[in-house]
């Protein structure tokens, strides 16, 4: 197997993107789903913002609320000397640690265009493309998978509030705005995956549900007539017993059709919290049929960028785009920066065995 980092990564950093707002600052520009347009190549990133505090006590958090009938920012403020909470995890706060409650995020995300003539040297809008506004989206807007239907941009992603983590639809044309079309998966569910065209009269989807009670967090596989309901689930793929993807697995990129089968870049976590990425090909007719799986992970993390982070030993993609029959697979790295990875179709299929 022959996989090749860009040598121009991180390819999209903090330092690349202005803030949306005085007072904010950008943590992490990653986890971008990817599109072609008008000969461009589009990343649609997710930039994660937290508000600068002189005090190192003092944890100011950018949440959304609404005001007068419309949403806006509003900054709340934790002492981290007084409020008896959780900060171990640089992403969150927690009730208490071994809790699994989250009292706030500690950065607010949304969505920004990155544009480049040659897939590889972009340059960031300097106005969010999409900001959370909904009483859904309080918390932000992460990890965007963009999908080509019938003339159309689908944009599926992941809406925090403090009543849960949901998936959303919207859509666009022509990438100057989007249309939200609501949320489709309720609580726990992320990591959607939809198909790009409908299999036996119907659209598929991958997605990953998180059970509270009883279960583990597995892909499973819906469908439906319109995008906006989903029935007919099924279970897809768990975690297995090969070392990369042992604890946990969860959906990558947007599904591409190849003349092999459907193609998914999924992200396997193990027992170490360590995040990589694998390859699985699904029959044409019957998704649900595994012609081939990753036995060992197709990328993990290995350079300074994808080990050390905001959140270190992650390699994770909402988008890959194969061109010339080269896979490019765009990936956030260690929760902060974005990247490319490049694998020729034949080495893919001699490490899947098809």
């Amino acid at each position: 197997m022959s996989i090749k980092r860009c040598d121009k990564n991180p390819l999209i950093s903090p330092k690349d993107v202005k803030p949306s707002q005085p007072g904010f600052r950008v943590d992490c520009a990653m986890n971008a789903a990817v599109a072609t347009f008008n000969g461009e190549t589009l990343l649609l990133l997710r930039v994660a913002e937290s508000v600068i505090s002189d005090n190192p006590d003092i944890i100011k958090i950018p949440v959304v609320e609404e005001k007068n009938g419309c949403w806006d920012v509003v900054v709340k403020e934790v002492n981290k000397k007084i409020e008896n909470y959780d900060f171990s995890d640089s992403r969150v706060i927690r009730v208490k640690p071994g809790d699994r409650t989250v009292v706030y995020l500690t950065s607010l995300s949304h969505f920004r265009l990155a544009r480049s003539s040659d897939g590889v040297n972009f340059i960031v809008d300097e106005t969010p493309f999409m900001f959370p506004d909904t009483k859904y989206e309080t918390f932000g807007i992460e990890d965007p998978r963009i999908t080509f239907i019938d003339g159309r941009y689908y944009i599926n992603y992941t809406a925090v509030s403090p009543i849960g983590v949901t998936t959303a639809l919207a859509v666009t044309d022509d990438f100057t705005q989007a249309e939200r079309l609501g949320i489709i998966f309720g609580p726990d569910n992320k990591d959607m995956c939809i198909f790009p065209e409908k299999i036996n009269g119907k659209y598929h989807a991958l997605h990953r549900p998180t059970p509270k009670d009883i279960g583990t967090p597995d892909i499973w596989l819906a469908k439906s007539d319109n995008m906006l309901y989903w029935g007919d689930h099924e279970h897809f793929l768990g975690a297995s017993n090969d070392d990369w993807d042992n604890y946990k697995v969860g959906g990558g990129a947007q599904v591409i059709k190849t003349d092999k089968g459907w193609l998914q870049i999924y992200h396997g976590v193990d027992s170490k919290q360590r995040y990589s990425l694998g390859a699985i090909l699904m029959d044409l007719d019957n998704p649900l049929k595994i012609i081939a799986k990753s036995k060992k992970a197709l990328l993990e993390p290995e350079t300074k960028y994808e080990i050390e982070g905001f959140f270190g030993n992650v390699v994770f993609t909402c988008g890959a785009l194969i061109e010339n029959n080269i896979l490019k697979i765009y990936y956030g790295a260690a929760d902060e920066v974005m990247a490319l990875a490049e694998i020729n179709l034949l080495d893919l299929w001699k490490h899947l065995g098809v």
